[in-house]
């Protein structure tokens, strides 16, 4: 269920091109920061980890949940997967939830989070795998995971049954940067927004994980300017759900989009005590909090 920026891959990357970095002559610098710039979706985006997450993806049916899947061709003609689990004889009158995944791993690996959705809050449910994660074709980068985002909800609303059923966008890491950008691009489509343990920006993020690079964050081209979208949010209410001990991203972060955030539908920031980066979802009171927010913001009836 891992949702990080994997500090392994970091640190195998950094220890590979920091000789480049040694300032030593402008050549070696500016040799440098190609390198950083030409491998940094392969920083973000680690599809990779943990070993074997483009081959084998956990399927709906290992959790006893209902599912169809499908695959989503994007608008540059990319085609991704997505599973699609639908309330057996309630789906037209329950919610959907559309899960964003983090930066490793597949959708499969979520699929424990989506059963909690689907059988404890009897939400109807949509995971995808981005780009070049899974079994999804493509290679990972902002503007493509953007397009992925919104294939998936294209999808939700062009089918017969979900199109006119409540629907929250749900991320966790680079998965709530994935949701803030969809929201911010459709806020006029979505009932609500679930963030957990995001960061402001890649580049305000770089340097809590790999201090080194520092100095070299005006090369970023993968921005995800999560702090830039939040306050274009008017309507959607907003869940702030953020782990007390999370070690990759400073809380802070979360913190902050949330009193950036000035949404007229309401927002909710829940701390989530012993929560780490990796493990947030699995504290005893995570879907507690959640449920407190379907119940605050959008009406018992959801729940």
């Amino acid at each position: 269920m891992s949702h990080h920026l994997s500090k392994k891959s970091v640190s195998q990357f950094v220890k590979s091109a920091l000789p480049y970095l040694i300032v030593g002559s402008t050549t070696v610098v500016i040799s440098g920061i190609a390198l950083l710039y030409t491998f940094q979706c392969n920083l973000i985006y680690t599809a990779n980890y943990p070993k074997g997450s483009r081959k084998h993806v956990p399927k709906p049916s290992d959790y006893d949940i209902p599912y169809i899947s499908v695959i989503l061709e994007t608008n540059d003609d990319v085609k991704i997967r997505a599973y699609v689990c639908k309330r057996t004889d309630e789906a037209g009158t329950r919610p959907t939830i559309l899960m964003f995944h983090g930066n490793g791993g597949n959708m499969g690996h979520r699929l424990p989070i989506a059963e909690k959705f689907y059988k404890n809050f009897r939400f109807n449910v949509m995971l995808v795998s981005y780009r070049g994660y899974g079994k999804s074709d493509g290679s990972p980068s902002e503007s493509g995971l953007r397009l992925d985002a919104q294939a998936a909800l294209d999808y939700i609303k062009q089918d017969k049954i979900l199109k006119d059923t409540k629907l929250i966008i749900y991320g966790q890491s680079l998965g709530a940067s994935v949701a803030i950008d969809l929201v911010y691009r459709n806020e006029s489509k979505v009932d609500a927004l679930i963030v957990e343990n995001t960061f402001l920006s890649i580049p305000k993020v770089i340097p809590h994980i790999v201090p080194k690079l520092r100095y070299l964050t005006f090369i970023c081209s993968e921005i995800w300017p999560s702090d830039s979208y939040i306050t274009k949010l008017r309507t959607v209410p907003i869940l702030f759900l953020s782990g007390s001990n999370d070690e990759l991203v400073p809380p802070q972060h979360m913190r902050t989009l949330y009193e950036l955030a000035n949404t007229s539908g309401g927002k909710m920031f829940q701390e989530i005590k012993n929560g780490s980066h990796y493990d947030t979802v699995s504290q005893p009171d995570y879907f507690s909090k959640v449920g407190e927010f379907f119940i605050k913001m959008l009406g018992e009836e959801f729940c």
